[in-house]
């Protein structure tokens, strides 16, 4: 499946914590998401699903996540409908190999154009 990863104004990635979640985009916005952090060896801290702004307000106020603020931390997300969500985060979780999170959900895989 082909979607449509968000990045910020002029192209550039979306810092987690300096994202406008306020913005009228994010009005009604469902789907997966990958959080990241940048340094010498970037990796991916977080994946997850469900409504974007809401997710990613609380993720701003994990710890856990929030540790890697240091070597910044950015975000991207692709609207996706329910019936397809778990089936991505699933293949998300397993191809990208997240720091953080455990429990994802034991579907079998949807495969998805990586952001990056």
């Amino acid at each position: 499946m082909n979607v449509s990863w968000n990045k910020c104004e002029g192209g550039a990635w979306c810092s987690l914590n300096k994202v406008d979640l306020p913005h009228v985009h994010f009005n009604g916005m469902e789907g997966v998401y990958v959080i990241w952090h940048g340094g010498p060896t970037p990796k991916v801290v977080r994946v997850g699903q469900g409504v974007i702004r809401d997710r990613l307000n609380a993720h701003r106020q994990d710890k856990e996540i929030q540790a890697y603020a240091g070597l910044n931390l950015y975000v991207t997300w692709a609207r996706m409908d329910a019936q397809n969500r778990d089936g991505v985060e699933a293949f998300l979780a397993t191809t990208l190999k997240p720091l953080i999170g455990d429990r994802f959900p034991d579907v079998v895989p949807i495969s998805v154009n990586l952001p990056w």
